[in-house]
C-alpha cells in the first residue's frame, strides 16, 4: 500500500516538471511572437500620414507592448518561485 501511493505520488511529481517546462517554454514563445508584433505594428505605425492604418499600428504597437511586459512579469515571477531564497545566516 504505500509503496504505490509513493509510487504515484513519485509519477505526480515528475509529471509536474515536465508540465512546468513546457508551460515556460510556451511562455516565452509567446513572448517572442509578440515581439515580432510589435516589429509589424511598427513598420504599419511609421507610415507617413494619419490615416486608419496609422491608428491601428499604434494599437498594435500599445497592446503588443503590454503583451510582452506582461508575459516577462509572469515568466519572471514564475522563475523566481525556484530560486534558492537567502537562509539568515547570510
Amino acid at each position: 500500500m504505500l509503496e504505490s501511493t509513493l509510487l504515484i505520488e513519485l509519477f505526480i511529481f515528475v509529471l509536474a516538471i515536465f508540465v512546468g517546462f513546457e508551460v515556460i517554454t510556451l511562455m516565452s514563445g509567446a513572448n517572442a511572437i509578440s515581439g515580432i508584433t510589435i516589429l509589424g505594428a511598427l513598420l504599419v505605425a511609421g507610415q507617413v500620414g494619419v490615416t486608419a492604418g496609422t491608428v491601428m499600428g499604434l494599437l498594435a504597437v500599445t497592446l503588443s507592448t503590454v503583451n510582452v511586459v506582461g508575459g516577462f512579469m509572469v515568466t519572471d515571477r514564475m522563475l523566481r518561485m525556484f530560486k534558492k531564497r537567502p537562509s539568515e545566516r547570510e
